[in-house]
C-alpha cells in the first residue's frame, strides 16, 4: 500500500477515526465529540506515517504500523487497557468459555516482565508447582521482556500433550530455574463443593464463568439436602480466584443477600454509572458464612467479598486481596480486532474503593507455603506498572507474618486458613447455644415464684 500525498494520508486518518468510532458505538460505549485540538495532533501522526512510508530503508507493512501506533497509545493509559489484534482478540473470547488448551495460569506484566498472579487449581501449572509472584523470564528459550500479555498467552497455549519450558525467577531463590509443563485442555470447573465434618458446607469458586451463579445454587441445594438438619455454616472460598464475569459475581453475592446494593460502578460517561442490587431468594441460607480471600483474589472475587462484608453477611478471613477495582469494556472493531479499555471503577455497597487497595479481611490469617515456612507474597494491583491510582490513598504495606512461627505452623494443617474458618464456624454454634441458654436461665430467674 503506497500513498503519495498528504491529502491521501489525511483521508486515511479520517477513515481510521470513523472506523474506530463505529466500533465504539457497536460496543455500547458512548462517544463524545473529538476536540479540534485532537485533530491538530493527528496531523503530526499523519506526517510521521507519510515520512516513514516514503523514506524508511525497507518497504513497510502499513497494518503493522497502524496497529503498533494504537498499541503504543494505549500503553500510556493504565495497566489493563490494551489493543488486541484480531488473533489476540479471538484468544480473549476463548477465556470465558471455560475450556482451552494451555497451562492454567493467570498472568500480568510487572516491571516489563511476565509475572504469575496465580496458578489455577487442578491445572498443569498448578501441578508443576508454579507460584503466585513467579516471573517468567523465558518461554522455550525466548525472552519475555517487552512481550505483551496477550502475545504471551498465545505462546503458552497449544495442543494437549505438547511440552513448553518456562524459565522462572522466584524471589527467594538466587538463580532462575526451568520448569517443563505438559499442556492440557484446561477445563475449569467453576464451582467445587463438599461437606466438612458432616455439618458444614465448603464451596470453592475458582473463576466466574458463564454458569457460575446457576452452578452455585445447584451445589448449595445438594449439600443442604444431603444434611438432614441443613448446613450449620458455610465456607465460601475465593482464594486465588482471578475474577471473570461481572454478572456472575453479582449472582453469587445475590444468593446470600436479600436487599441492598451488591456493587456499583462510576465512570465519566452516564452509561458507565451502573448499580447492581440484591433480590429476595426463594432458598434462604440463614447459616453463618466465612469467606476466604488472599492476594490472588481479584476483581469479581473482591466484588463478592466486599458485598458480603458491607452487608455483615459473612466474616472475611485470610489476607488482603489483589485490589483490581477497575472495569474493562471490550469493544469489537470492524477489522476483527478489539479494544480493551478501562471505563469505570467498582465500589462496594458502602462506597469503598477496591482499586489498588483491595478488601481487608476481618480476621487476618496467613497460610504458609508448604515446607518453606514463609508466607506467600502475592503480587497485587498496586505493584503493577501504570496501575490506576486510588485517589483515596494507597493502602498501607501488607504486614508480613511474625518471625519465629515457622515451627509452630509446620505442625498445623497445610491449609491453615480453611482450618481456622471451620474452627470459627464451630465456635459460632457454641456461642449461639450459650447465648440461648443464658437467655433461658434469665427468663426462668425473672419468672415470679408460684
Amino acid at each position: 500500500m503506497k500513498l503519495g500525498s498528504r491529502v491521501q494520508w489525511q483521508v486515511l486518518i479520517l477513515l481510521f477515526l470513523l472506523i474506530g468510532m463505529l466500533g465504539v458505538v457497536k460496543g455500547n460505549v458512548e462517544v463524545r465529540a473529538v476536540p479540534v485540538e485532537s485533530y491538530q495532533q493527528l496531523q503530526i501522526f499523519a506526517d510521521v506515517l507519510e515520512k516513514v512510508e516514503q523514506n524508511y530503508v525497507e518497504e513497510v507493512d502499513m497494518e503493522a504500523l497502524i496497529y503498533g501506533a494504537i498499541d503504543g497509545m494505549l500503553k500510556t493509559l493504565d495497566a489493563h487497557s490494551s489493543f488486541l489484534k484480531p488473533d489476540l482478540y479471538r484468544e480473549l473470547q476463548v477465556e470465558t468459555k471455560g475450556s482451552f488448551g494451555g497451562l492454567g495460569i493467570e498472568i500480568t506484566i510487572r516491571d516489563g516482565i511476565l509475572t504469575i498472579v496465580s496458578p489455577i487449581e487442578d491445572t498443569p501449572a498448578f501441578r508443576a508447582g508454579l507460584e503466585a509472584g513467579d516471573r517468567i523470564i523465558k518461554i522455550n528459550e525466548e525472552p519475555t521482556k517487552n512481550l505483551s500479555l496477550f502475545e504471551a498467552v498465545k505462546k503458552m497455549r497449544g495442543k494437549k500433550g505438547t511440552e513448553i519450558t518456562l524459565t522462572i525467577f522466584r524471589g527467594d531463590l538466587e538463580e532462575p530455574f526451568e520448569v517443563t509443563v505438559i499442556r492440557d485442555v484446561i477445563k475449569i470447573q467453576s464451582i467445587k463443593s463438599k461437606v466438612l465434618d458432616e455439618e458444614y458446607g465448603y464451596v470453592r469458586v475458582t473463576q466466574f464463568q458463564e454458569n457460575t451463579g446457576r452452578e452455585l445454587k445447584k451445589q448449595l441445594q445438594g449439600m443442604e439436602a444431603e444434611i438432614g438438619g441443613g448446613l450449620k455454616g458455610l465456607i465460601l472460598d475465593v482464594r486465588n480466584n482471578p475474577g471473570g464475569l461481572l454478572d456472575q459475581a453479582v449472582l453469587v453475592a445475590d444468593e446470600f443477600l436479600e436487599t441492598g446494593k451488591i456493587v456499583y460502578t462510576d465512570g465519566r460517561m452516564k452509561s458507565q454509572k451502573m448499580e447492581f442490587n440484591a433480590h429476595p431468594q426463594r432458598d434462604k441460607h440463614s447459616y453463618p458464612i466465612i469467606c476466604l480471600v488472599n492476594g490472588g483474589s481479584a476483581s469479581a472475587s473482591e466484588i463478592v467479598a466486599g458485598a458480603l462484608q458491607d452487608h455483615h453477611r459473612a466474616v472475611i478471613l485470610g489476607t488482603p486481596t489483589f485490589g483490581k477495582g477497575s472495569v474493562q469494556t471490550i469493544i469489537p472493531m470492524q477489522d476483527g480486532s478489539g479494544l480493551k479499555l478501562t471505563t469505570a471503577q467498582y465500589y462496594t455497597p458502602t462506597g469503598r474503593v477496591i482499586q489498588a487497595k483491595g478488601i481487608e479481611p476481618d480476621i487476618l490469617v496467613y497460610n504458609r507455603v508448604e515446607d518453606k515456612g514463609r508466607p506467600l507474597r502475592f503480587l497485587r494491583e498496586k505493584d503493577l506498572d501504570r496501575h490506576l491510582e486510588n485517589h483515596e490513598g494507597e493502602p498501607e504495606e501488607e504486614t508480613e507474618a511474625p518471625e519465629g512461627e515457622s515451627a509452630k505452623e509446620e505442625a498445623e494443617p497445610t491449609d491453615i486458613q480453611l482450618a481456622r474458618a471451620l474452627e470459627i464456624l464451630k465456635s459460632w454454634e457454641i456461642f449461639q447455644r450459650i447465648q440461648q441458654e443464658s437467655r433461658a436461665v434469665a427468663l426462668e430467674d425473672a419468672s415470679p415464684a408460684p
